[in-house]
C-alpha cells in the first residue's frame, strides 16, 4: 500500500508540474525571475530596501491601469485615454478637495465613479455606434486632455489635505499602500473573470461577438461595463498618484495607456481578444516596471528610458501577432495533413 501511495503521489507530482510549466504565467514568472537576478548580480543597488518599495509602488500604480486594460483586451477592446481619465480624475478630485468642505475621502470615491462615468461614455459611444475603439479612445483622451488642460491651465493644483496622504504614502508592514489597493483589486478582478457571467462573457465576446450575440449575450452591455470598470481603475490610480505627490499633476500618466498594454501582452493577453488573464498582465507590468528601473539604476539618459519603453511596447505587441501566425500556421498543417 505505502509502495502504491507513494507512487500515486509521484504521479500527482508530475502532472501538476507539467501541468504548471505549460502554463503562460509561469514562463512569464520565470522571465520576472531572470531579470530581477541579472539586476541584482549588476547593481548593488537594486536588492535595497528604498529601490524594492519604489519598484513595488511603480507596479502599483501602473497594475491598476493593466488591470483594466487586460480586461478590455479580452473582451476584444482597448482604451487609450486611460491616461487621460487618471489624470483628470485627479486634478478633478484635488480642486474639489482644495475649494470645498466635503470631506476628502469622500471625493476619492466620488472621483472613482467619475472615471466609472468617463469609461461608460467611452463604452457607450463605441459600442451604439459601432466604433473602432483604438479611434473612438484617442479622440476621448484628447477630449479629457483638454478639459484637463483648460481648467489647471498646465498648473499642478496644491494644497492637498495630508489625510489622504496615507492611501499613497502609507507602508503598512513596510508595503506600500497603493500595492496592497492593487493586490486586492487583483483579486477581485480575478474571481470576475473566472466566477461571474461577466467574466465568461467577456471571454466569450473577445473570441467571436457574433457568436456571443446569437448565444443571448447582451454584447453592447458588456463591453460597456468592461470600460466602465477600466474608467474607475484608472481614476483610481490617478487619485492614488494624487495623494503620493501631494499634488494634482495635470502632466501624470502620459505613457499609462501603451505601457499597460505592452504589459497585458507581455502578460499573454491577445490582442485580439479571448485569451489571457489579469494575473499575467500584472506580471508582465511588473517585468516593464523592473526593466524602467534597471534602466534608471545602469544610469541611462531619460532620452533612451523612453526609447526602450517604446521598443519594449513594439517588442511585446510584434510576439503575440508572431505567435498567432505561427499558431494559424500549425493548424493548417493539421487540416491538410488529416
Amino acid at each position: 500500500m505505502e509502495i502504491e501511495d507513494k507512487k500515486t503521489s509521484k504521479n500527482f507530482m508530475l502532472r501538476t508540474w507539467k501541468t504548471v510549466r505549460k502554463s503562460k504565467n509561469t514562463n512569464i514568472f520565470f522571465v520576472l525571475v531572470f531579470l530581477i537576478i541579472i539586476a541584482t548580480i549588476f547593481s548593488p543597488y537594486f536588492f535595497t530596501v528604498y529601490n524594492i518599495t519604489s519598484i513595488v509602488r511603480d507596479l502599483a500604480f501602473i497594475g491598476l491601469i493593466t488591470l483594466g486594460q487586460s480586461c478590455l483586451l479580452i473582451s476584444g477592446d482597448l482604451d487609450l485615454s486611460v491616461g487621460s481619465i487618471a489624470a483628470l480624475s485627479g486634478v478633478f478630485g484635488g480642486i474639489v478637495m482644495t475649494k470645498t468642505p466635503i470631506n476628502p475621502f469622500i471625493v476619492f470615491i466620488m472621483m472613482i465613479i467619475l472615471g466609472g462615468i468617463f469609461g461608460f461614455i467611452n463604452g457607450t459611444i463605441i459600442t451604439r455606434l459601432n466604433l473602432n475603439a483604438l479611434i473612438v479612445t484617442i479622440g476621448m483622451s484628447g477630449i479629457y486632455l483638454g478639459v484637463n488642460l483648460i481648467i489647471t491651465k498646465g498648473r499642478a493644483v496644491i494644497g492637498i489635505p495630508e489625510s489622504i496622504y496615507y492611501l499613497g504614502q502609507g507602508t503598512p508592514g513596510g508595503v506600500p499602500m497603493p500595492f496592497i489597493i492593487m493586490v486586492c483589486l487583483l483579486i477581485v478582478i480575478i474571481f470576475i473573470t473566472r466566477y461571474t457571467k461577466l467574466g465568461r462573457y467577456m471571454y466569450a465576446i473577445g473570441d467571436n461577438k457574433e457568436a456571443a450575440y446569437i448565444l443571448g449575450v447582451n454584447v453592447h452591455l458588456n463591453r460597456t461595463i468592461v470600460f466602465a470598470i477600466t474608467g474607475m481603475l484608472a481614476a483610481l490610480a490617478g487619485m492614488l498618484v494624487t495623494a503620493r505627490l501631494g499634488t494634482a499633476q495635470p502632466g501624470i500618466a502620459t505613457d499609462w495607456p501603451l505601457n499597460s498594454i505592452a504589459a497585458s501582452v507581455i502578460g499573454g493577453v491577445s490582442l485580439v481578444g479571448g485569451i489571457g488573464n489579469p494575473l499575467g498582465a500584472i506580471i508582465g507590468a511588473a517585468i516593464i516596471v523592473i526593466i524602467q528601473n534597471i534602466i534608471v539604476l545602469f544610469g541611462v539618459s531619460p532620452y533612451f528610458q523612453t526609447a526602450v519603453s517604446g521598443v519594449v511596447v513594439v517588442l511585446a505587441i510584434s510576439f503575440d501577432s508572431i505567435s498567432i501566425m505561427i499558431a494559424s500556421r500549425r493548424r493548417q498543417k493539421i487540416k491538410s495533413n488529416s
